[in-house]
């Protein structure tokens, strides 16, 4: 669907052009309309830009553990698959429309054709890029610093979370002991009562009781073993992640010490030149004044 004027000029990129560049780049841009969880684009997908001009959008990646990530939720006016688009490389991301949301779809073409006839449109694109990196830095400082208990509790079932508290009492001092102070009194109640006991020696029911436990036990402590190995590789991601941060931190500190240094050398070897060639002149002067001083005692 071709696009209107007024819908251009709500765009703060946009906004810039007067009516004659509006009603050109409008013949050339199209709006295009997306339904409920319907898909824009998808990672691998040619780099096109779209704007939001209504609905809501959700841009998503998914990360090395195959989880998706939201890396941003573009309002009404702004940008998104932007650098894709620069760069002409396929979509690293995934957009989502979440309710019924109109869009404009931009080429590299079309942002072209706006800087020939505005060219100071460009801070407008640099800012909108600055937002998308700092979109960017935001996702990998909140990956990097996750609790990885916080992530597991948040994505954690129902069954699991009473996996966790039947495992949890199972391997503790409470269970050992009521569990054993059960068992004692069931058999010795059942010795006491002799031939009257409904579960004489050697207590068949105990023993199909006790199977049974162990049979259903069994697998729920399995699956919180799942759960906390599942903890320990997501808790060892977030090391690297960290380990990650911090060597990159280094290297930035070490190239900072290196062109501090860099920069000490070269005003030290300049203040050394200067120096000399003060030295120098003040050695030519003094030439000069010595041979003057010769030639008038050369004189008659």
């Amino acid at each position: 669907m071709n696009c209107k004027p007024e819908v251009l000029k709500s765009v703060p990129l946009f906004s810039l052009l007067d009516d004659d560049e509006i009603a050109v780049l409008a013949g050339q841009v199209e709006v295009k309309t997306f339904s409920p969880r319907q898909r824009i684009y998808k990672a691998g997908d040619p780099g096109m830009a779209y704007v939001l001009l209504s609905g809501k959008v959700r841009v998503t990646t998914v990360d090395e553990d195959q989880q998706e990530v939201i890396v941003d939720e573009p309002t009404k006016g702004d940008f998104f698959g932007f650098a894709s688009m620069l760069e002409q490389s396929p979509h690293q991301t995934t957009a989502i429309a979440l309710e019924e949301s109109e869009c404009l779809e931009v080429s590299r073409d079309d942002i072209a054709h706006l800087f020939e006839r505005k060219p100071h449109a460009g801070m407008d694109l640099l800012t909108t890029l600055g937002h998308q990196y700092h979109a960017a830095h935001q996702l990998v400082r909140l990956r990097a610093t996750r609790n990885a208990n916080e992530v597991i509790e948040k994505e954690a079932t129902t069954g699991e979370r009473i996996a966790d508290a039947v495992a949890g009492f199972g391997g503790s001092w409470t269970f050992i002991i009521s569990f054993s102070i059960v068992l004692i009194a069931y058999t010795a109640i059942n010795v006491i009562l002799d031939r009257k006991a409904w579960d004489p020696y050697p207590f068949i029911l105990l023993n199909l009781f006790l199977s049974m436990l162990a049979a259903i036990q069994a697998p729920v402590i399995m699956m919180s073993q799942n759960r906390a190995a599942a903890k320990d590789r997501l808790q060892a991601e977030h090391d690297y992640m960290v380990n990650l941060r911090a060597e990159l931190e280094i290297m930035r500190l070490h190239d900072k010490l290196d062109e501090l240094r860099s920069r000490e050398i070269e005003d030290l070897i300049k203040a050394q030149t200067e120096g000399l060639e003060l030295l120098k002149a003040e050695v030519a002067a003094l030439r000069r004044e010595r041979g003057g001083a010769r030639g008038a005692k050369e004189q008659p």
